[in-house]
């Protein structure tokens, strides 16, 4: 530890409560990608966790029963065969691997977020079924563990619904607090968390808790294209550079 990796994980930290809390939870993954900029990959994502879980407990109260809980609870059973696969995948591949794979998933969200200029579709021309969102809860409960970054595909099913933007809201805060519960068992059990990574989360809770409630009261203030303006830029940055680090 020391002033570099701080220097890193405190903007990171309140940037992941900012989005958590605020727009949706699907950039909070940024943060991840900007730690393994200077961590190990595992390491990164095992420092993170724990603030994001904390951060899921604290917006909780705020979006209290304002989700949608049918498609809440669909995301969040498809999610768990997710993390076992991700778990699996974490286990069987080097560090290397994951830097490529964080990267591609960085850079993927930049081109899923920019879908309308390229000319993709926004959304489903009608809400997607069951096993739809059986099958997003899978993808997010995967992309969740290996890079905390399970916001797109949660994004694509519940905005087939037509959810209105604090129902999303809430819907990705109940989410992201029971797949973030269903990570920390096989994390631990991978040995992701450290004496290191526990003692820097502790020092990092204040920039957690202020950057939550920072994103709630953003929430109702600014239009969510100024912060992932700037979101798309920070991923598209680190995403090419894990890439290349992962590479070389």
């Amino acid at each position: 530890m020391d002033v570099t990796i701080f220097a890193f994980a405190v903007p990171a930290v309140l940037f992941a409560g900012v989005s958590k809390s605020g727009f949706g939870s699907g950039a909070a993954f940024a943060s991840s990608a900007i730690l393994a900029l200077v961590l190990e990959p595992g390491m990164a994502l095992a420092l993170m966790l724990p603030l994001l879980m904390l951060i899921d407990l604290v917006s909780l109260k705020p979006y209290w029963g304002r989700w949608n809980l049918r498609a809440s609870l669909l995301l969040i059973a498809g999610g768990l065969p997710g993390v076992a696969l991700g778990a699996w995948l974490y286990s069987a591949v080097d560090a290397d691997v994951m830097r490529v794979l964080i990267g591609a998933v960085s850079v993927g969200f930049v081109l899923w977020q920019l879908r309308a200029k390229l000319g993709w579709p926004v959304v489903a021309a009608r809400p997607l079924g069951r096993a739809a969102g059986a099958l997003a809860g899978l993808v997010v409960g995967f992309t969740s563990f290996v890079s905390h970054a399970g916001g797109p595909p949660a994004a694509v099913y519940l905005l087939s619904l037509g959810l209105r933007k604090t129902e999303f809201q809430a819907s990705t805060v109940l989410i992201f607090w029971a797949i973030n519960l269903a990570k920390a068992v096989p994390y631990a059990g991978l040995g992701l968390f450290t004496r290191e990574t526990l003692l820097l989360d502790l020092m990092l809770v204040p920039f957690a808790l202020g950057g939550a409630a920072l994103g709630v009261w953003l929430h109702h203030r600014i239009p969510e294209r100024w912060f992932f303006g700037l979101t798309y830029v920070l991923l598209t940055i680190t995403g090419i550079k894990l890439i290349w680090d992962g590479l070389v």
